[in-house]
């Protein structure tokens, strides 16, 4: 018998993304004819804009369905500086900018860049998990620092200077934070870049959140570190997930080995989508968007009240993105097994913490869902609680 091909050892290091099991036994139920409520994945309820969507189809209907340069079409690269110079008054050269198949693909581009074989990348422990296997990807070792409501789940300066090595070449960071919601202040930025820069090391700030941020002004890291990479995406703020869009915009001299990358990686990204995305700069798409900030702010607040009367504890404040990160150690030791508990009983899908990191007893609540679902989500969720108020 002929034995079949081996797999690369890199795959063992690379889990799957927990939260699409959820998902998968979420619509399993659906088809059966349950009521399911979706607080599991990361993506907004809205749909794309209208203006988006109108661009798109000029532009399949005007023939522009052939490849673009590989960092991207020109005239997105310039709207992306003007956006960066009209909302947060940073001056960005459109030649710095590359545009991506979504942000997984720029965070391709950048480790791949820095990332040889055994180089560790610090990452903050809750955090989004696909950036720790894209490391291993490349061959590096993701240094996952555990971090709590102390520094409101971020790295800082000083896990840099007690964890970095010899073999460190990068901090990545994301502000606001995937599952916590947490944003880092300027200083703690400008703090993080100083510490990479003392030891060599690149600091990269993801930004694909940007835009969604409450109660305080919307902020770029380019604006207090001109030398890090930022990353950011046409997905969350603009509401273009399915689209896969996303952009770079990276130090004069990481571009063209960057760009390099881009060609061998991908060629370019999506033609019809890059068209499409020079609409979600006009007057009438930000107006919109930021209505639907907005009510994504009255779910953010629904959601957290109604949270602390179960008896459940939300560490830090939740400043952006959309999401709660919730614990629930009062309640069970293991969020994944409550979670497919919770999915089966009530009909209600959560994401386990473990997915993020070594969380076992937290789970991330995504606020996708109109306020009305969410309160019947709650009332499930009270019902799965001994005593608890609903």
């Amino acid at each position: 018998m002929l034995s079949q091909p081996s797999v690369a050892p890199r795959l063992a290091q690379i889990e799957p993304f927990h939260v699409m099991r959820i998902l998968e036994a979420a619509k399993a139920l659906e088809a059966q004819g349950r009521d399911v409520i979706h607080l599991e994945i990361g993506e907004p309820d809205f749909p794309t804009p209208p203006a988006i969507v109108r661009a798109g189809l000029a532009a399949m209907s005007a023939g522009h369905t052939f490849y673009t340069p590989a960092a991207g079409l020109p005239a997105l690269r310039e709207a992306i500086a003007r956006f960066h110079a009209e909302r947060f008054g940073v001056q960005v050269d459109p030649r710095r900018i590359i545009v991506t198949p979504g942000a997984s693909g720029a965070l391709q581009l950048i480790l791949a860049l820095l990332v040889g074989r055994d180089d560790e990348v610090l990452l903050a422990d809750p955090g989004y998990p696909c950036n720790r296997h894209l490391i291993s990807l490349f061959e590096g070792r993701p240094l996952n620092i555990a971090v709590d409501a102390a520094s409101r789940f971020q790295l800082t300066a000083q896990h840099v200077a007690q964890h970095a090595g010899p073999r460190s070449v990068a901090a990545l960071v994301a502000s606001p934070a995937n599952p916590t919601g947490t944003v880092l202040e300027p200083a703690e930025i400008a703090a993080l870049a100083q510490a990479c820069r003392e030891r060599g090391m690149a600091l990269i700030v993801d930004e694909i959140y940007q835009g969604l941020v409450y109660d305080r002004p919307h902020e770029t890291a380019l604006a207090v570190a001109d030398d890090v990479f930022v990353v950011n995406s046409f997905s969350k703020y603009f509401q273009m997930t399915g689209w896969r869009l996303g952009w770079l915009i990276a130090p004069d001299w990481a571009v063209p080995d960057l760009e390099k990358l881009a060609q061998n990686l991908f060629l370019a990204a999506p033609t019809v989508a890059q068209h499409a995305a020079l609409a979600a700069f006009e007057d009438e798409t930000l107006a919109l968007l930021d209505h639907r900030r907005l009510e994504l702010d009255n779910r953010r607040r629904h959601l957290q009240r109604r949270i602390s009367d179960m008896g459940l504890t939300i560490p830090c404040n939740p400043e952006g993105a959309f999401y709660l990160w919730v614990d629930f150690s009062r309640f069970t030791d293991s969020a994944e097994r409550f979670a497919a508990r919770l999915l089966d009983s009530e009909g209600v899908a959560l994401a386990p913490g473990n997915d993020f990191g070594a969380n076992p007893a937290f789970m991330r609540l995504a606020y996708t869902q109109p306020i009305e679902r969410l309160e019947v989500a709650c009332e499930r969720l009270g019902r799965s609680f001994p005593g608890s108020c609903t």
